[in-house]
């Protein structure tokens, strides 16, 4: 059996390895354009920041490695042009020598990957403005910063590249900006989770431009103005386009293989085309969401490799099968951490679905242990069936622990209850008795059985101020002296009982505090003596958070620049 890959890096070199190890005798070739066959895409921003000092640290496997390893013929700057699938075989070119050919084969895996998405404006092509894909990519940028020694730089896009490329240019000592259409960093948070990254990003100085288009870019002096639209122009001694991947299918669109999304690759379970014989794995394939079962795009290396090693099952007799990608993510913000799991609320709404969702802001560790920080966590369920859909989290140690959890327990089907039955590892040191996975399920549960009602911050407006309701801030004098959201009334926890007689009996009472903890043991007893009583879920410190940002958005709207 003879089996040609298309393409490198995460699918492609999974796939081959995978091949191998089930099959001694298949005889595998490997071609891909660049000149890397597997390497630490997602390290590419730490190289440029001098976090990765030695180049050679971005390369997985080399040709020669790779060969001696697993047989495998890894032919790089090797450009496949066509695909025949009528003859089986591929067309290539030598891009060091140009020479032409032909390769037949039996099994053909297609992992092109994706190519960052440039907009379609002028100025695409200047020599200051950058992509950031391949080791190439990053060659050039970090080759640029060692010979100019660039003071600023503007980033086109907020996503994964666009959050880490800043963050490690920052550290180099540049100015940063990024602009962003949307009105948000890093669409698979919602954007009230979103406003802790805009955070972390102003407090180390990195300038956000929310909510407004490039129209194009222009070389100025020695460096280049950025174009937006209905607003002021920028300048920069330097541009990254990071606004996000197109599938590389070109060669399976004139191949005749059915294409989806953007113009991505359908295949099925099995990861096979509609073509017999012909594989496609990646950034370049359109996939199931895992939750919603919808068509989607996720561009992530753990499904890639997962993928690859699907297709290489199965083009050795066997009968794997991708049950679709979750989007389990996470990302370095500074000394913050970014992680993500299934959809967002946001999302969710869009498929159609009824969901609720819990706030909290949980300590990583338990509190009399030093060192403890608080997380915020989102998580996000449908109504009725209580489903877990999706759970976002924000913060520092004990991020990553905990999405990974939350990610197990959405493939696993868990309930959203079921969180409080999970017998999860405590030491005082790395969590609590009750540990953060779990108090988002106990809350979920106290839902379902009634206990806990709550009110959300979008409810904030239609608040009724003619008193026909009351509304409560259970904090201590002293924190809401600090600050307060206007018409609540302040009666400490702790002095509630007795004071009821300050709260009309018959009417709602809206409760809000710090973090959700005390204003729920409030409401829990106003509801002991006969009150309709609802808790506001995230606390003060959530509002505050997500109103602040949605003010800094709205007023750098109006004059181009963050404040």
């Amino acid at each position: 059996m003879k089996v040609v890959i298309v393409g490198g890096v995460a699918g492609g070199a999974s796939a081959a390895a995978r091949i191998r190890r089930l099959d001694e005798q298949a005889e595998i070739v490997v071609f891909e354009r660049s000149g890397y066959i597997s390497y630490a895409n997602c390290g590419l921003p730490y190289y440029i920041g001098d976090i990765i000092t030695d180049p050679e640290e971005l390369t997985l496997q080399t040709p020669e490695s790779f060969f001696s390893r697993f047989r495998v013929a890894m032919k790089v700057r090797h450009e496949v042009t066509a695909i025949h699938p009528d003859r089986k075989s591929v067309s290539v070119k030598n891009l060091e020598t140009g020479e032409i050919f032909e390769e037949n084969y039996d099994k053909l895996i297609l992992s092109p990957g994706a190519k960052p998405t440039q907009p379609r404006v002028p100025g695409t092509g200047l020599e200051r403005v950058f992509t950031l894909r391949t080791v190439e990519d990053t060659f050039r940028i970090k080759e640029y910063v060692t010979k100019h020694h660039p003071k600023s730089a503007i980033l086109a896009g907020g996503g994964f590249i666009g959050l880490e490329l800043a963050e490690n240019l920052r550290e180099l000592g540049m100015e940063v900006a990024i602009v962003q259409r949307p009105k948000q960093l890093m669409n698979p948070f919602d954007s009230d989770m979103a406003a802790f990254i805009h955070g972390k990003m102003r407090e180390h100085g990195v300038k956000l431009i929310l909510g407004h288009t490039v129209e194009g870019f222009t070389e100025k002096g020695d460096g280049i103005d950025v174009l937006l639209k209905d607003n002021a122009t920028l300048h920069a001694d330097m541009v990254v386009l990071a606004i996000g991947v197109t599938p590389d299918t070109a060669l399976a669109k004139e191949a005749g293989l059915e294409l989806g999304i953007k113009e991505s690759i359908v295949v099925n379970e099995r990861m096979e085309t509609s073509i017999p014989d012909i594989y496609a794995v990646g950034d370049a394939v359109q996939v199931k969401h895992y939750v919603t079962r919808q068509d989607a795009l996720i561009s992530l290396a753990g499904p890639a490799n997962r993928q690859g090693r699907i297709a290489a099952d199965n083009i050795c007799g066997g009968n794997s099968r991708y049950p679709g990608s979750q989007g389990s993510s996470v990302i370095k913000v500074f000394d913050m951490t970014a992680a993500v799991t299934g959809i967002n609320e946001t999302n969710a709404k869009k498929a159609g679905l009824n969901v609720d969702k819990v706030i909290l802001s949980p300590m990583s560790h338990a509190g009399y242990y030093p060192g403890g920080k608080l997380m915020t966590m989102k998580v996000v369920f449908e109504k009725e069936t209580y489903r877990l859909l999706g759970a976002q989290i924000v913060g520092y140690e004990g991020v990553d622990k905990r999405i990974d959890v939350l990610a197990a327990a959405i493939h696993a089907g868990l309930r959203a209850t079921e969180l409080g039955e999970l017998d999860l590892a405590y030491a005082p040191p790395y969590s609590s008795a009750k540990d953060p996975v779990n108090m988002a399920g106990f809350m979920i549960d106290n839902i379902e059985k009634g206990i806990l009602r709550q009110w959300f911050l979008e409810d904030l407006e239609q608040l009724p101020r003619d008193g026909s309701v009351t509304l409560l801030d259970a904090r201590t004098v002293g924190e809401y002296k600090r600050g307060h959201i206007d018409g609540f009334c302040n009666i400490p926890v702790d002095e509630l009982r007795k004071r009821l007689d300050e709260i009309e009996q018959g009417k709602p009472v809206y409760v809000i505090c710090q973090s959700g903890l005390r204003s729920y043991i409030a409401c829990r007893i106003l509801a002991g003596y006969g009150y309709e009583a609802y808790n506001f879920s995230g606390g003060f410190r959530f509002y505050d958070a997500v109103t602040n940002d949605r003010c800094l958005i709205a007023s750098a709207s109006a004059c181009g620049m963050d404040q």
